[in-house]
């Protein structure tokens, strides 16, 4: 790990700066839009069109690089990031803030398509799985670091969108300035959506549902605090209480993954986000439930995303599985645009609390279907011939999914040639 870390720092740091920049303007819109008078529904539209640009520079992103190169779009959409974050306070209007989440999530998009593809350039086959782990964890820790930025200036100011736009253009420096040549760049024809949902209906239900449920953790947590009526502390804690759940219970469930059934885990883990959701909804008026209710959605949720990949694996073949990786963050961005909508709904229709109700109907929706496969399907599980598990976040792009699906092929092909040389018993 030490020396993945030496050999990929500058863009480690740059990624933490550019996570901590995207935590703080997400947090910060949900509580300026309250101080402004948005409506819940017109935050709801706001913090939707931050997927919708998301999604859009998934696709377009790689093109942009195959044209001009690494360097140029990570210099333009950087600069386009510092400029649109402190327009926000400038034109405090929901139609200028949308327009400015569907521009961020673009440029967001192509950031990360390009950084992902030096990282995965920079570690060899031995080491690209903790390469991966290392940028999750990174991106994680730039999240939870955001909240606590929150504290230091007044939300009504213009202060607190100058810093995110300070850091994501200081963000850029060390990985221009020191990362390692830029890698040619390659993308794999997607599968068809069709093919990919007869091969795992469960995953393919699964990464719409979850896109869902990530969108509403990280568009509308802070516009939930914002009509709960917390304070700006409480709702950093809030926030941070779903990203540290995220964080910690990552590889414990990704251990148990590698070890029994999945269709099993996916139903237990849902289950247990579901009810977490519930009991958010049930007690919010209780600040320490309320930041448990967060943890255990946070810890459920995000687990999963990882979780439903390595399942869709299990019915792949190894020369399909890159092919595969398009497929479903195309699926799980659709679920991703729908997720902030359906959830400012109802907030509307319930209140506030609407939040964990909407969490909580898609996990345990999850759960159902995933118990229902159970009846369709036999299981085919096997602790030697799975997949292994490999920790990825929703807010990965294409590339981070593909660089998974590659660490899955390698140790595909590692056991293949392993029982190969084997030689039978006398």
């Amino acid at each position: 790990m030490l020396q993945v870390f030496k050999g990929s720092w500058a863009l480690l740091l740059g990624m933490m700066l550019l996570m901590v920049g995207n935590g703080l303007q997400g947090t910060l819109l949900g509580v300026r839009g309250g101080l402004e008078g948005f409506g819940t529904f017109e935050m709801s539209i706001v913090m939707s069109c931050y997927f919708v640009g998301f999604l859009g520079g998934s696709k377009m992103a790689p093109e942009m690089i195959r044209r001009v190169g690494h360097v140029r779009v990570f210099a333009a959409l950087g600069s386009f990031i510092s400029a649109v974050l402190i327009l926000y306070p400038a034109f405090p209007h929901p139609v200028a803030w949308a327009l400015g989440r569907i521009v961020i999530g673009f440029c967001f998009s192509g950031v990360y398509v390009t950084a992902e593809s030096w990282l995965n350039n920079s570690a060899d086959n031995a080491h690209r799985g903790k390469a991966l782990s290392l940028y999750m964890i990174v991106q994680m820790f730039g999240i939870v670091a955001a909240q606590g930025i929150l504290l230091t200036g007044d939300p009504s100011g213009f202060v607190l969108f100058i810093i995110p736009s300070v850091l994501v253009s200081i963000s850029f420096a060390p990985i221009l300035l020191s990362v390692s040549p830029t890698p040619a760049f390659e993308t794999t024809k997607p599968m068809t959506l069709r093919e990919l949902t007869r091969i795992s209906p469960l995953g393919c239900v699964g990464m719409f549902l979850m896109g869902g449920v990530f969108s509403a953790q990280f568009g509308m947590a802070a516009v939930y605090g914002t009509e709960r009526g917390l304070t700006v502390a409480e709702i950093s804690i809030f926030v941070t209480a779903i990203y540290l759940g995220a964080l910690l219970l990552q590889y414990p469930i990704g251990w148990l993954s590698d070890r029994m059934d999945r269709r099993v885990l996916i139903l237990a883990v849902s289950v247990l986000g579901g009810l977490g959701g519930f009991a958010g909804f049930l007690y919010d008026d209780v600040f320490i439930l309320l930041l448990g209710a967060a943890f255990i959605i946070g810890g459920m949720s995000n687990p999963l995303y990882a979780l439903l990949i390595a399942y869709t694996n299990d019915f792949l073949e190894h020369e399909d599985m890159a092919a595969a990786s398009g497929g479903l963050i195309f699926i799980n961005g659709i679920g991703a645009i729908a997720g902030p909508l359906i959830t400012g709904w109802m907030m509307g229709l319930v209140g506030p609390e609407g939040f964990f109700l909407f969490v909580a109907v898609l996990l345990l929706g999850l759960a159902a279907y995933a118990g229902f496969r159970m009846t369709q399907r036999a299981s085919t599980f096997d602790v030697d011939e799975a997949t292994p598990y490999s920790p990825i976040l929703a807010t990965a792009s294409p590339v981070a999914v593909e660089v998974a699906q590659e660490i899955y092929i390698e140790a595909e092909l590692e056991e293949a040639e392993s029982a190969a040389t084997e030689t039978p018993a006398a």
